[in-house]
């Protein structure tokens, strides 16, 4: 059993606070992927459980213990980083058995641990080798095998693949999804890439400027995001945000007329909006579809990526919001013409002036 638990967890860097009230429960053997912008406090979080960062105030609690004033070697994790720091003269045997030797376990233990970690990660073939003879995949494989020879409680992953290049960092991510069923062990993950986070992650916490904007599985995320940050942060190409008036609201849910003259009907909850305020209305790309009849959204093309079963469509709605399509590949498009979009209400999410979701009337079905 690896449960982690953060309670009221604040950091300050003198005058400057950086992680505001975190309070996180994080299940035995769960996937939780940290993600959000640079600055935002992910990586000193995840530096805080280890315990390389001594927490302002706050308790981080694994299995019911408070571990916050223990040494790091001494909570029952173990923390991969982003360099993998290996030692250039020692071969991945020696490199996977280091803390192993640190902790002075007999050497047929030692030898079986390390070669059961070489499986693991297909490194078998790679042990009298050196750090100068593997591919950077390889190299971090040995890394993270020399957390995995320690059997720790709960893995730390500090941005791990962001040395990879872009074909590498896909092989990984199945690697370490794969690792994760293999292990059946606890990983707290960080990452900038949220298609990192959607891949691999049950549940994510999205960070921004210290505070956590949304904790849920990735679906959740994406179908439900509780503020507007959220929503143009998950979600590949991002979703769009059309600024819109108010008009009114009824039974049926809230009118509103985008900037561009397009008149929506939205089902969401509109009390406290009025004639007259300003929302943002938001639609991710793939929920949109060309118009068999000329009526609904008008998009000027300026760019156009046929990227083979889609068509990824940039341009401009009413002159000035920017806006993306994504349709069929086929589609019968030109860089600067003009198209005309269809949405669904349903589809949509409506953003207040404070940048938090406004309440849907009936939520669209999950995918779990």
């Amino acid at each position: 059993m690896a449960t982690l638990d953060l309670q009221m967890v604040n950091k300050s860097f003198g005058s400057a606070k950086v992680l505001h009230d975190i309070n996180l429960s994080i299940r035995d053997r769960e996937f939780v992927v940290f993600v959000g912008p640079s600055g935002c406090g992910k990586s000193t979080l995840l530096r805080i459980i280890a315990g390389l960062e001594e927490a302002t105030s706050g308790a981080i609690v694994i299995d019911g213990q408070d571990v916050s004033g223990l040494h790091p070697v001494d909570r029952g994790i173990s923390m991969v980083f982003q360099s993998y720091a290996l030692y250039p003269h020692l071969t991945v045997f020696e490199n996977i058995a280091f803390p192993l030797r640190v902790q002075k376990v007999a050497e047929p233990e030692l030898s079986q641990r390390v070669e059961r970690a070489a499986e693991i990660l297909k490194l078998t073939d790679r042990l009298t080798h050196k750090p100068g003879q593997l591919s950077g995949g390889q190299r971090q494989r040995v890394a993270i095998g020399r957390s995995i020879v320690r059997n720790p409680k709960i893995f730390l992953f500090d941005e791990p693949l962001s040395n990879l290049d872009a074909a590498l960092r896909g092989d990984m991510r199945v690697e370490l999804a794969q690792l994760h069923k293999e292990l059946n062990a606890t990983m707290v993950y960080v990452t900038h890439d949220q298609i990192e986070a959607m891949t691999m992650a049950d549940r994510i916490v999205v960070l921004k400027d210290g505070f956590v904007e949304q904790f849920g599985t990735p679906m959740e995320l994406y179908h439900h995001p509780q503020t507007k940050f959220v929503a143009g942060f998950i979600g590949q190409p991002n979703m769009n945000l059309v600024p819109a008036t108010v008009k009114g609201g009824d039974d049926t849910g809230l009118h509103v007329e985008l900037d561009g003259g397009t008149a929506l009907s939205l089902p969401v909850d509109h009390a406290g909006a009025k004639a007259g305020d300003r929302v943002e209305v938001g639609i991710r790309p793939e929920n949109v579809r060309l118009s068999e009849n000329d009526i609904g959204l008008a998009l000027q093309v300026s760019v156009l990526e046929r990227l083979g079963g889609q068509s990824m469509t940039y341009g401009h709605i009413a002159d000035t919001t920017r806006f993306c399509a994504a349709l069929d590949g086929d589609a019968a498009i030109a860089e600067g013409g003009q198209i005309t979009l269809e949405v669904d209400p349903a589809d949509c999410h409506v953003f207040a002036g404070d940048g938090k979701v406004m309440r849907r009337k009936k939520a669209p079905n999950l995918v779990k």
